[in-house]
Parts: C-alpha cells; structure tokens; sequence
C-alpha cells in the first residue's frame, strides 16, 4: 500500500524529516549529526537549520523533495 508523503517545504520542522531515512541522510550532509541530538529540532525548521549552517535552504528541501522524503 503506497502512502502519500508531505511535500517538505523551509518552513518544514527537521524533528518531521528526520524520520525518514534518506531525508535524514540528507540532513546529516547539510548539518551535520549534531542536529539529531539539538532539542531543537522538534521547533526549528529547515530554513532555520539552513540559516545556522550557512546553507541554501531551497537546496536541501529540493533535495529532500526529490527522494520523496519526510
């Protein structure tokens, strides 16, 4: 049975992404495995995290997008 996934957006809160295994890949390569211990990223969001690790954050959602992550 296929579920649909949200589309991750910047405003997106990490603590959501995270639970998806590649999206999770794709946050470690952008910032780091420090964010999975961050109390954190249960309110910050992805333009956030981008912002505080001098990232694109249009960048990593696209490519969160693109595995279909979230």
């Amino acid at each position: 049975m296929e579920t649909t996934k949200k589309k991750v957006t910047k405003d997106t809160v990490i603590g959501e992404v995270i639970n998806d295994p590649e999206a999770r890949k794709v946050i470690e390569k952008y910032f780091g495995n420090g964010c999975f211990t961050c109390p954190g990223i249960k309110v910050e969001s992805l333009s956030f995290g981008a912002m505080m690790h001098n990232i694109d954050p249009e960048k990593v959602v696209k490519e969160i997008n693109e595995i279909g992550g979230n």
